[in-house]
């Protein structure tokens, strides 16, 4: 790619900021699920279905089926009630035989368009514009539901969907109870959490997420075979899956950057199981797709990866404190330890000091991958970066800047979660990164452009979106995608909340 100088963009008008906040106050209810909801939130057209048939509604066997049954005749009608079908979760995952909705007791946001369930970390981002939002209640109750998933499903799940309770989401959870608490200042609510997080935190330190040559955690989702939801939606015009123009791929291209026997059996033209768990943790890093770990991050497992070390970094920082907020005072220094010694971990197998940036660590092969990804400026949002890392990293800020943003990465791939995209989550990471270090310039022309771009294309449509092309500042990046989903999603719940942030950064209210 060529890299140009970019300019801040024009500061937005008092009008157009005021559009723009009102859209967001006004979507916060309608991308918000509650039990009257759940006829709406069972319905999936991400799996086949039997028209006329009911959705079905999985229960944790911890809960009393007659109890929530009791519940849902409270606010929905007998027509209602017979859309659905409420079921005792079975105790393996592989005994589910028709996918359904994961039940939660009480409100959470969606993000939008095709995502009308609840997803592990889009919530940190709606969270935060709810707060800017003043809707302290629903905030709360977004925390308390992936608490719940914690403690009746196993983890915050990628989203409440049978088909994703194998895999998690990049943690952020505990950022997420410690913005709260900022409002709240409730210390007996916040000890009631610490045990789950606790919880939560282990999931990702051991195995099969822990690599144990490195110390550093990698995406390892479990389960079997392709993922249900991508076979049955991820269609192209020619009705082809995902997976059919993934095999494609491997028979017309050669592949350097791993080997392909390990994911694609080109005598009998299959994809093998590996490449199916590579995909599905693909999935459980919230990077879907991307070429950041080989063709189609296949290669993934193999990894420790710079986003999710850098989350766990920030989640012992943020142990620690909430730790010394209710009085737990010998836990502080355990916690501390460990976030010191992963940050020397990062030091030593992600940074890479004649790049100057940080690098995802591949274990089976004892290197570092030179690709370039916003998720570099990670380490300066949790304050884990020397200063010297940090002016590093930021000389390296025009390989990524474009003129609505930053690039996703600085490769194009055909993947979503690459150049020519932008991505309103890597955008919050890396201008909150900056101002921590000092590089407020930076950081506000970077959210200028953002901002200028977003409401440039609310104008032309009335709808923020999932994803825009920063280069060209264009929402409509459907034919430019051409693996996985190509769809720009409307609503949108990470873009509504990393909008408002930027904005009341740069005062503008």
């Amino acid at each position: 790619m060529t890299f140009t100088p970019v300019k801040p963009a024009q500061i937005l008008s008092a009008s157009q900021v005021q559009a723009v906040r009102q859209y967001i106050k006004q979507t916060w209810g309608t991308l918000s699920r509650s039990l009257a909801h759940v006829v709406e939130a069972a319905k999936d057209d991400k799996v086949d279905h039997l028209p006329g048939t009911p959705w079905p509604v999985y229960i944790s066997p911890r809960e009393d089926i007659q109890a929530v049954k009791a519940t849902l005749q409270t606010v929905l009608s007998e027509a209602e009630l017979a859309q659905i079908e409420l079921r005792v979760l079975p105790d393996e995952v592989d005994q589910i035989e028709e996918h359904g909705l994961l039940y939660l007791p009480h409100d959470y946001v969606v993000p939008g368009g095709r995502f009308n369930e609840m997803y592990g970390w889009d919530s940190y981002f709606i969270l935060l514009g709810l707060l800017r939002d003043g809707e302290i209640d629903l905030a709360k109750s977004m925390v308390d539901q992936l608490i719940y998933e914690i403690d009746h499903y196993g983890t915050v799940l990628n989203a409440n969907r049978t088909y994703m309770l194998n895999r998690s989401q990049p943690p952020i959870l505990t950022r997420m109870v410690l913005k709260l608490y900022e409002h709240l200042k409730d210390d007996a609510w916040l000890r009631s959490l610490l045990p789950t997080i606790q919880n939560y935190y282990f999931y990702w330190t051991v195995p099969p997420h822990l690599n144990q040559a490195t110390g550093l955690s990698h995406y390892c989702a479990l389960g079997q075979g392709p993922a249900p939801e991508v076979v049955c939606s991820e269609r192209d015009e020619q009705g082809r899956t995902h997976y059919d123009r993934v095999r494609e791929y491997y028979k017309q291209f050669p592949i350097s950057d791993y080997d392909p026997a390990l994911y694609y059996d080109a005598e009998q033209d299959r994809l093998t199981e590996l490449f199916y768990q590579g995909d599905r943790s693909m999935r459980e890093s919230g990077f879907d797709i991307t070429d950041r770990f080989g063709p189609f991050s296949a290669d993934i497992v193999h990894y420790a990866p710079v986003c999710l070390n850098v989350l766990l970094y920030q989640m012992e920082q943020d142990i620690a404190q909430i730790s010394e907020i209710i009085g737990h005072y010998h836990g502080i220094a355990y916690w501390l330890r460990h976030a010191e010694e992963r940050r020397r971990r990062i030091n030593d197998y992600l940074w890479d000091e004649a790049a100057g940036q940080y690098f995802d660590y591949n274990f089976r092969i004892g290197k570092r991958r030179p690709y370039e990804f916003a998720t570099t400026f990670m380490p300066l949002w949790a304050g884990l970066a020397s200063t010297a890392q940090a002016r590093r990293v930021v000389d390296n800020l025009p390989r990524f800047e474009a003129p609505g943003g930053l690039l996703t990465s600085t490769h194009i791939s055909g993947n979503q979660w690459d150049a020519p995209f932008g991505w309103a989550p890597l955008q919050l990471f890396a201008v909150e990164g900056l101002r921590r270090y000092g590089y407020h310039a930076d950081a506000d022309r970077i959210s200028q452009n953002f901002l200028q771009m977003v409401i440039k294309e609310f104008e032309n449509s009335g709808m923020l979106v999932e994803k825009y092309d920063v280069q060209r500042c264009s929402a409509n990046v459907s034919d430019e995608i051409l693996f996985g989903y190509s769809s720009n999603e409307i609503g949108f719940g990470w873009t509504n909340g990393v909008v408002l942030e930027l904005m009341a950064m740069l005062h503008l209210q």
